[in-house]
């Protein structure tokens, strides 16, 4: 939403308690109490569906009153004056606020259903379908008094902008995006990519202002976020990034919507579809092409429609049609055909068998002529929330750095991970490192190689990061030892994530009784 704005003097209306501005452990208390009131009453995994449109239902309303004390104050109290649609990000149509839903003394769920649609509606350009399919009228799965209890709760706080600045509220955000994949046992790579990993792909491709930044299965907005962030960061116009994804779940695709603007995030444009079977982005009859690609597309899925590839009338099929087993190098290859020939990069993560496996080599041939691998990077384990699973990135660029043509670097960064209360991410110094080896091009005996296109070739496409790097120097450890330290680090990472997956089949199977 629109910057920070200053605090209204007195409590606003659909509340009980003044606006004095919440610290993140009290947000972040306020917004995981909305799901405790679900437990026991839906499968984990569907909190979602419900916890999100409220939040967003209850932001929009609250800085829509704070906007309309502003603009009273600046019409010195002239109500009509002050109603003026130019006032407001996001227009409330009569009936249909927060305050008047939860009024409601009977069908609260068909008075939600109604005041969503309504607002969409009114919005239909920014808004249309963000609230997303949730069957608030289905009182056998969310009774009256549970939605009752959810809008109480929802209540006791302001969410103005004066009481919770846009970066607070996206922190929180993300908190409740971990807190949900952690309670309901999913994969991170299903619903949660971590932040950490993200940044260090961003730093990698260096986005500016101006430029346009696609994700093609943008899951909830996560690397677009990010994205957006690291330019504030840095103190560029994170605002004239131009933020594209495609996300094939509708529920997923809304909250990534919520989620960019909750983050204070406009210039965004984010579609539902099947980014393989029907790309949405295009320029004229030819898919369009972005400046920036962040992507980690769902992993080796067998479920997709290989025929329909094979006759692509994009021709995104330019190195070959994968196996049906295994999409990897169809988003591969669609990523590929939506670089800019002239800034185009991307960065993709990839499990390490896209490096290796045999039917996909000759796919991986026509990737090495094509000059566009630039990096290839393996991670630690861990570093995917709720699971053990390490992973790569694959950096393609399409305007090599002078002196790079015909070259592609490869690093070795798993031993680069920090683990603090079973959670694993890459710290600053780690990303610094990387950063240094990848932009320096250097070899350093197990950590990253150069290798000239030719040779890999003849190397029979084999881009195994270990086979070209190396093994790491022992430091004093007998050759083929792991250190004690990173073996107790990996047990860790690998008994905590089957913990949580057994729990999650236990919570599953439960569910189904």
């Amino acid at each position: 939403m629109s910057s920070t704005k200053t605090a209204v003097a007195e409590s606003l209306p659909g509340t009980d308690v003044e606006p004095e501005q919440l610290d993140q452990r009290e947000l972040e208390n306020y917004l995981w109490g909305a799901a405790v009131r679900l437990r026991g009453l839906i499968d984990a995994g569907d909190y979602k569906q419900f916890i999100f449109p409220l939040l967003f239902f209850k932001r929009i309303c609250d800085v829509h009153d704070e906007e309309r004390e502003q603009a009273l104050a600046m019409y010195d109290g002239d109500a009509e004056l002050a109603a003026k649609e130019e006032n407001y990000q996001f227009q409330i149509p009569e009936g249909h606020h927060w305050t008047e839903v939860r009024e409601a003394r009977s069908g609260l769920g068909g008075a939600l259903a109604k005041a969503m649609k309504a607002i969409e509606k009114a919005n239909l350009e920014q808004l249309g379908g963000v609230f997303g399919d949730a069957q608030w009228t289905n009182t056998e799965r969310l009774s009256d008094a549970t939605l009752r209890d959810l809008l109480e709760h929802f209540s006791t706080q302001v969410l103005s902008l004066a009481r919770v600045p846009e970066d607070e509220l996206g922190r929180g955000y993300e908190y409740l995006v971990k807190k949900f994949a952690d309670d309901s046992g999913h994969t991170a790579q299903e619903f949660y990519t971590n932040r950490t990993l993200v940044r260090l792909m961003t730093r990698m491709l260096e986005p500016e202002p101006g430029e346009t930044v696609y994700d093609p299965t943008c899951g909830t907005g996560g690397m677009l976020v990010t994205a957006a962030a690291e330019l504030k960061r840095q103190g560029k116009d994170h605002r004239r990034l131009a933020l594209y994804g495609q996300e094939f779940n509708v529920m997923t695709s809304s909250i990534a919507r919520m989620n960019l603007y909750l983050h204070g995030i406009e210039n965004f444009r984010v579609e539902r579809g099947d980014t393989l079977a029907e790309p949405l982005f295009f320029e004229g009859d030819r898919l369009r092409r972005f400046d920036v690609v962040l992507a980690n597309p769902p992993y080796s899925i067998k479920g997709w429609k290989r025929a329909l590839f094979a006759k692509d009338p994009y021709q995104r099929n330019m190195w070959g049609v994968p196996p049906q087993g295994r999409a990897d190098y169809a988003f591969f290859q669609h990523i590929a055909a939506s670089l800019d020939p002239e800034t185009g990069r991307c960065a993709i993560l990839f499990p390490h068998g896209v490096l290796f496996r045999e039917d996909e080599r000759a796919m991986r041939e026509r990737l090495i002529e094509s000059d566009l691998l630039e990096c290839v990077l393996g991670l630690g384990p861990g570093l995917f929330y709720n699971s053990p699973m390490e992973a790569c990135v694959v950096v393609m660029r399409t305007r090599k750095r002078p002196g790079r043509e015909g070259k592609a670097l490869f690093i070795d960064a798993a031993h680069l991970i920090e683990r603090v209360r079973g959670q694993s991410f890459l710290s600053e110094e780690h990303i610094a490192e990387i950063l240094r080896a990848y932009r320096g091009c250097q070899d350093v005996d197990g950590f990253s190689r150069d290798m000239e296109r030719d040779a890999l070739l003849n190397g029979g496409a084999d881009l195994a990061i270990n086979r070209i790097v190396g093994t790491r120097p022992s430091n004093g450890v007998v050759d083929g030892e792991v250190p004690l330290r990173q073996a107790l680090a990996q047990w860790d990472v690998h008994t905590t994530a089957m913990t949580r997956q057994v729990a999650g089949l236990v919570a599953r199977l439960r569910g189904g009784e």
